[in-house]
């Protein structure tokens, strides 16, 4: 079985790199944002709705970054295989969520969604100087930040 996930690599500016820090199935994870592929969605309009639904955030999204191109078990479901793609995004509009400077740092508003469902989510900018693959949990968002930085893609 496959699934499919979408992200976005969205860096302002400022050359800093946005990431969502969730709580999920009793876990923490850094990660890009984004997220499954619905059944009839093609992967820019995943991307767009996953930002819309995420950060109230209307984005456009440019260039493909990357691929898997290896094996990758889902962390979650291990009969599942990740096949995760990634992409450029650019913020259309100001971010009015809130965003943070430590990670984890969840607000009495996160904590309510995070008591009702068991998990929650935040989001900050990392410094470009600060940013590595080891700025990320997921293994295939190791790859990708890897490769950004080395490439010195995108602002980065």
């Amino acid at each position: 079985m496959f699934n499919v996930r979408v992200y976005g690599l969205l860096i302002n500016d400022k050359k800093q790199v946005l990431v969502s820090d969730e709580y999920i199935r009793g876990s923490y994870y850094t990660k890009f944002p984004g997220g499954g592929l619905e059944f009839g969605e093609g992967t820019r309009d995943c991307l767009k709705r996953e930002f819309m639904e995420e950060m109230n955030l209307n984005v456009e999204i440019t260039d493909h970054l990357y691929t898997t191109d290896f094996f990758q078990m889902s962390a979650f479901t291990p009969d599942h295989q990740i096949i995760a793609i990634y992409y450029a995004a650019k913020a259309l509009e100001p971010i009015t969520v809130p965003l943070r400077t430590k990670p984890f740092d969840f607000d009495e508003k996160q904590m309510e969604v995070y008591n009702k469902t068991g998990e929650t989510e935040t989001f900050r900018f990392i410094d470009r100087n600060d940013f590595s693959g080891d700025s990320v949990t997921l293994p295939i968002d190791k790859v990708v930040a890897e490769l950004v930085k080395k490439a010195g893609s995108y602002g980065l």
